[in-house]
Parts: C-alpha cells; structure tokens; sequence
C-alpha cells in the first residue's frame, strides 16, 4: 500500500505498488466482506472480545498511521481506533461482544449494497469492478454480478453458523 485516503461519500482511492490486480481490485468489496464475516463469528464464538475489540483498535490505528494520507481519512480512523481501546478498556464484556457483533454485521450487509450501487446500478462509472473489466476482461455488470452472489453466499453461510447457538 503507498497511500490511502477516505471519501465521505462512502469511497475511496487505494494506491499500491504490485501484487495481483485481481486481488488488490477484489480486496475493496471481498476483504471487507471476509473481515466483516471474521469479526462476526470471533464475536459469536469467542470469548476474548475484549482482546478481539482491541485488537482491532489498534489495527486501525496502525493503518491511520502507516497508509492513510488525507485529514479526513486519518481522523475517521483515529477516531475510530481510539473508541474501539476505550470501549475494549471500559466497557463490559457483553458490551465489546455486541459491538463486534454490530462492526461484522454492517461490513457484511453494506457489502452486497456497494457492490449493487458501484457495479450494476452506475456500471458506466469508474469502479474496481470497470478496471477489473478493462484488464482481466468480460463486462462490469458480470464482475460486479460475480462479487454479489459471491457476498450473498458468504453472508448466508456466516449467519447461518453464527446464528441460533448459544457462545461457544
């Protein structure tokens, strides 16, 4: 990652240098479906959602530090970050297991509504999904068609295992 910065319009702007552009083109809906599904079921399974909380505090403030670049961008994240420690520090544990729960639910249903609105919805605008089209091939519509049943699954078999069983 060289730098990133945050649009408050929901977006942003990754700029790498290497690694597989499948994969950096995927990472903005799939990562963030897979991180959300991984936040979800460690708060479902776990019993550490305190250490899980602020863990991710400080992820997130790593990545303010390292990658992001604009005022916007930084203070989101550090913002974000040091209310994730200060929750993980003082709240009760029943309190970090829901927002874990609530963090991995909203990246896991805001998937499939960002993959629709930047791929099929405005399929003529620039998007990961576009670029993805230019250089790998086939059409935006069909890119971002494959990301969504692809989010759909996800979100089903994540709910489905952490849904209607008790902590474990």
């Amino acid at each position: 990652m060289v730098r990133l910065t945050v649009d408050l319009r929901q977006g942003g702007h990754a700029i790498t240098a290497g690694g597989s552009r499948f994969l950096i083109l995927s990472a903005g809906y799939l990562g963030s479906l897979l991180i959300g599904a991984a936040i979800f079921l460690a708060a479902h399974r776990g019993r550490s959602d305190r250490a899980v909380l602020a863990g991710l505090g400080v992820l997130l403030g790593g990545v303010a530090l390292w990658a992001v670049r604009d005022m916007i961008g930084f203070a989101l994240c550090a913002a974000a970050a040091l209310a994730m420690l200060a929750a993980a520090r003082f709240l009760p544990v029943a309190a970090a297991d829901l927002i874990l729960r609530l963090i991995g639910l909203t990246s896991l249903i805001y998937v499939p509504l960002d993959i629709f609105d930047d791929t099929l919805r405005r399929s003529g605008e620039i998007s990961d999904a576009r670029l993805l089209a230019t250089e790998i091939g086939g059409a935006t519509v069909v890119w971002g068609a494959l990301w969504l049943a692809v989010s759909l699954v996800v979100i089903a078999l994540t709910l489905r295992a952490g849904l209607g069983r008790g902590r474990g």
